[in-house]
């Protein structure tokens, strides 16, 4: 077992390098606010990770049953029609899909 010393040093490490790695975007963030590529990534980086989360969602359900694959793009239609309709608002969008999603897995 190692000492108490030894692992109070390796927790400082630890904590020490978590922390900068967790600031330093911060910090080089907001001399870069005003860059074109950052405001262009503020607008694309959310939609390309709900991308990403769909297609691997969608690619283990699909292939489920007959059925699962209708489901899953109604649930990605009432998606993307709620986050355009009610002001883009992700955690709405997401969650009316996926409750979409549920009723028509668990109730059919």
């Amino acid at each position: 077992m190692p000492s108490t010393p030894y692992l109070t040093a390796v927790l400082a490490i630890v904590f020490t390098i978590t922390l900068a790695l967790r600031a330093l975007p911060f910090a080089v963030l907001g001399r870069l606010r005003d860059a074109t590529l950052v405001r262009q990534l503020s607008v694309w980086m959310p939609v390309g990770i709900l991308m990403i989360l769909a297609v691997t969602a969608l690619r283990g359900t699909m292939a489920k049953g007959p059925h699962g694959a209708w489901y899953a793009l109604l649930g990605v239609a009432v998606t993307i029609g709620v986050h355009l309709a009610f002001g883009r608002r992700t955690i709405l969008s997401v969650g009316m899909g996926t409750a979409v999603y549920v009723v028509m897995v668990h109730a059919l």
